[in-house]
């Protein structure tokens, strides 16, 4: 029995992105052909644009199809894989320590945090369901037992506000979560950071734009105010994990890792 981690994005994209390009396709060459026959020659106009229209989203679908196989988290070669193998590297935590992982989804960034320190508590969160209906409590701690990982626990709550006390984890990691979420970001950033303990670190990987998260400088000077140490962003999309053309390709230009020591 494999772990099943599902993917990225939502199947169900694909398939109505499909399903609306053909309906539009065949709407606008029965559009074509009904004009042809009654000598409408100056409302062909319209077919020809539903036909385009058709076209642009059956290469959108395309376009979404590859992304559907960069990111899926049941093939270990994947993009999706690569980056989490990543980002857990970079999670430090002393021995029999405490991470948490905000926003784990199906579990495979907490999972594999397990995997790597194995004398650590884990505990994953995520609010669950919306979008991504495949992605469960239950489908995590399915994958927990599939993969033999037993210094681990998941939680249901929100990124947003954060179900612990003060400086409760050693550790605290995150991957693509924060720029799904509307509202200020920065704070989001911060609420996760509260929950550190003194000299504990941090690891937190997003698409890290102005457009989601305003002025990314004021964010460093925030968390430095904060008394943290060696804060610092390291862009991903310079080849390790993600090179710049897989960046672009996937929509993931902007971003960066986020690390630093309470």
């Amino acid at each position: 029995m494999k772990a099943n981690y599902g993917n990225w994005m939502p199947k169900g994209m694909l398939k109505s992105m499909i399903l609306t390009s053909i309906i539009i396709f065949l709407v606008g060459i029965i559009e074509l052909f009904m004009h042809i026959l009654r000598v409408e020659y100056n409302l062909i106009f319209i077919p020809i644009i539903l036909l385009l229209i058709s076209l642009i989203i059956f290469w959108t679908y395309l376009k979404f199809k590859s992304m559907y196989k960069a990111f899926d988290l049941n093939n270990e070669g994947s993009l999706a894989w690569r980056i989490i193998h990543f980002v857990s590297d970079n999670v430090k935590v002393k021995d029999r320590g405490s991470i948490l992982d905000v926003g784990c989804g199906s579990g495979a960034l907490a999972i594999d945090c397990a995997k790597k320190h194995p004398n650590a508590k884990i505990t994953g969160l995520d609010k669950w369901g919306g979008s991504y209906k495949s992605f469960t409590k239950e489908v995590c701690e399915a994958n927990a037992r599939v993969e033999n990982v037993l210094n681990i626990d998941f939680i249901q709550g929100s990124a947003v506000k954060l179900p612990f006390e003060d400086e409760t984890f050693d550790a605290v990691t995150s991957n693509f979560v924060y720029h799904n979420i509307p509202g200020n970001r920065q704070n989001y950033i911060l609420e996760t950071l509260r929950v550190l303990k003194k000299g504990g670190y941090f690891a937190i990987h997003d698409i890290f734009v102005k457009m989601k998260y305003g002025n990314l400088d004021t964010l460093l000077e925030k968390i430095k105010a904060l008394g943290f140490e060696k804060v610092e962003f390291i862009d991903t999309c310079t080849g390790t994990p993600i090179s710049q053309i897989e960046a672009k390709q996937n929509f993931l230009s902007g971003s960066k890792l986020l690390t630093g020591i309470k």
